[in-house]
């Protein structure tokens, strides 16, 4: 087995600015230094607004900065955003139509406009509160989701303050609510109000926040990473700018999001050292865009940015021309680890169908998938697809008498089971009924969605919360495709691998492209060196085989490294490189790039910016 210790949990991507002046800064006190130097140059008052990500610690900033005026005898005085948050009941009411009566999903809020979580008096409540403030000099500052847009006028300074969804995650586990709707004891619920309703509205605002102030170096604007709240890391938006421009243009690895679950297996705990408080790991997540984050080294500081700034400053460059005109700035693939060695089997499950997921829940892309076997037990399977003869309704209506009488359900009597060895291949289009068995390590190649699971049955099993697990026979009832039964499986869905390229004793296979994939997969057994190219387009490595690898950009910049498991994004504007083995004996990696032959755009919904008229400028009228 793989030693453990050679999985990186926290990869460091280098971004070279050695050569530049310092603009990275670290600390509360550096923070301060620079408040205290602006406010000494008019002491007439300072106005400053501290956006923030929800569940950011702005109070534990705010207070140590507090402490630091009060050492130099300058009044700090402070408005939250959140005290003008429209009652929950008011705001629940008004949302309705995006958090639904589901517990699971919603209907992605693309319209909504962020004034539109705030009282209406918000603006003019908060406008004299701050003009009373400036009044008597000092600092005050406006601060929460949305204080730049609230903002009577332009401010002296302006912050956003930003924190992880993983971070987020953690702390809806001690039960914070999404934005604006109080104290949550539902995880399930509330992680569905988040990536229907608070994500859409509020990272669209990041984004235009970081837009806007990026552009303007004339400005004194600046983006802290808080998700360290002892240590914030911070740098102006123009210097972010460059930062992401130029980390777009190397390759790079997201930071892993793991995550324990209800049939979580042990492989992945030992191999990438996690707490052992954890009863297993389910999932590993490198990269599923939205989730994931990067760790930017700096001028000897560790910066942690979401991936989507990355995707939203550089989408050329990352994923070239064509993958942009199919997605704009949204990265496409992701992998992730289904994790069941030592665990449980997965719930059988079905996604939705393209039209299905856009009508029913707005969402752009549904979740096309694949199961590549990294490593398995004797004997461990894959269920795909209906048996012959069989319908979707039979079977729904199996599962949903298995349900009502707590008579477990014979799986193999409805659908395919299939003995996995380690490099099989599983294609799973929408509409394949399909789960993973007891004993295997997946690593899953898909489009990146990941919550647009209907599960079928689940064997009867309680969730982690002591709750069943929602089980969603309505949703499935629609989306069940007949045709994907055993001749289809075997026809089209089991990979039958292919040599489409020799370098010397290296070889290139395809294994898996179908016109309703927009991902294509292919395995590379590489025993010394193999020259490889973009061609315009992005591709992402994961060894799923051997000790390590290294990979050289031909036209200069720095080589990257990465080890068993770990997966690398080669971005577009690359072009030629080598791949070279450093494992002392043969190894394989898995590329996945887009489908060559996949022409469907498959754009996100415009998201209504906070940043127009109705949402900033109008202040100044």
């Amino acid at each position: 087995m793989t030693k453990a210790n050679a999985f990186q949990t926290h990869p460091i991507n280098h971004v070279d600015f050695s050569h530049e002046p310092v603009f990275m800064n670290k600390g509360i006190r550096s923070l301060h230094s620079l408040i205290h130097s602006i406010y000494q140059q008019d002491q007439r008052g300072l106005f400053i607004t501290l956006d923030g990500t929800h569940g950011a610690d702005l109070d534990g900033l705010l207070t140590k900065l507090r402490q630091q005026c009060d050492q130099d005898g300058i009044t700090l005085t402070c408005d939250s955003t959140s005290s003008h948050v429209k009652p929950e009941a008011e705001l629940r009411a008004e949302m309705a139509r995006y958090l639904t009566d589901n517990r699971a999903f919603g209907y992605k809020a693309s319209d909504v406009h962020p004034l539109q979580y705030f009282r209406q008096d918000a603006r003019q409540a908060l406008r004299a509160s701050a003009l009373a403030a400036e009044s008597n000099g000092g600092i005050h500052v406006l601060h929460g989701p949305g204080a730049y847009m609230l903002a009577h006028r332009e401010p002296d300074l302006a912050f956003y303050a930003d924190y992880s969804r993983e971070n987020q995650q953690r702390r809806h586990a001690e039960h914070m609510g999404s934005f604006g709707f109080g104290v949550s004891h539902d995880k399930v619920e509330t992680y569905k109000n988040c990536l229907f309703l608070e994500w859409p509205v509020w990272e669209t605002y990041r984004r235009d926040w970081l837009s806007i102030h990026g552009n303007r170096s004339d400005q004194q604007a600046y983006y802290i990473d808080l998700n360290r709240s002892h240590e914030p890391i911070w740098l102006s938006a123009s210097c972010l700018a460059a930062v992401l421009n130029k980390a777009a243009q190397q390759p790079f690895r997201v930071k892993p999001f793991f995550a324990p679950g209800i049939w979580g297996g042990q492989y992945l705990k030992e191999l990438c050292e996690l707490p052992e408080a954890w009863p297993n790991c389910a999932w590993s997540f490198e990269p599923i865009a939205p989730e994931n984050t990067l760790l930017l080294h700096v001028q000897h500081v560790t910066l942690e940015v979401p991936f989507t700034l990355l995707m939203e400053a550089s989408p050329l460059e990352i994923l070239g021309r064509r993958n942009v005109e199919l997605f704009g700035h949204y990265f496409p693939i992701r992998f992730d680890y289904l994790d069941t060695i030592q665990g449980g089997n997965l719930s059988l499950q079905v996604h939705p169908l393209q039209s299905y997921a856009e009508s029913t829940f707005n969402e752009h892309m549904t979740q096309q998938e694949s199961y590549y076997i990294m490593r398995n037990a004797p004997g461990a399977k894959v269920y795909l697809g209906l048996k012959e003869k069989t319908t979707g309704a039979q079977l729904l209506d199996a599962a949903a008498h298995a349900h009502l009488h707590e008579e477990p359900l014979v799986l193999s009597s409805y659908v395919n089971e299939y003995e996995t060895q380690p490099g099989d291949l599983y294609l799973i289009p929408p509409g394949t009924v399909h789960a993973s068995g007891i004993n295997n390590l997946v690593l899953e190649i898909s489009s990146t969605t990941w919550w647009f699971t209907f599960k079928i049955y689940d064997y009867l099993r309680l969730d982690g919360d002591g709750k069943p697990r929602p089980m969603n026979p309505e949703h499935a009832r629609h989306n069940v495709n007949d045709a994907m039964n055993t001749s289809a499986v075997v026809n089209g869905l089991i990979a039958r691998p292919t040599v489409i390229e020799r370098q010397a004793g290296n070889t290139l296979e395809l294994l898996g492209q179908r016109d309703d994939l927009l991902f294509q997969v292919s395995r590379l057994s590489l025993h010394d060196t193999w020259r490889g190219d973009t061609r315009g387009e992005f591709v992402m490595y994961n060894l799923v085989e051997g000790d390590r690898v290294r990979l050289i950009p031909e036209a200069g910049g720095a080589a990257v490294e990465w080890g068993y498991a770990e997966s690398y994004i080669i971005p577009a504007c690359i072009g030629p490189y080598r791949l070279e083995n450093l494992s002392g004996s043969p190894c394989k990696l898995i590329a996945a790039r887009v489908n060559p032959d996949w022409n469907q755009p498959l754009l996100p919904p415009a998201m209504k910016s906070g940043m127009d008229g109705e949402g900033f400028d109008a202040r100044r009228s």
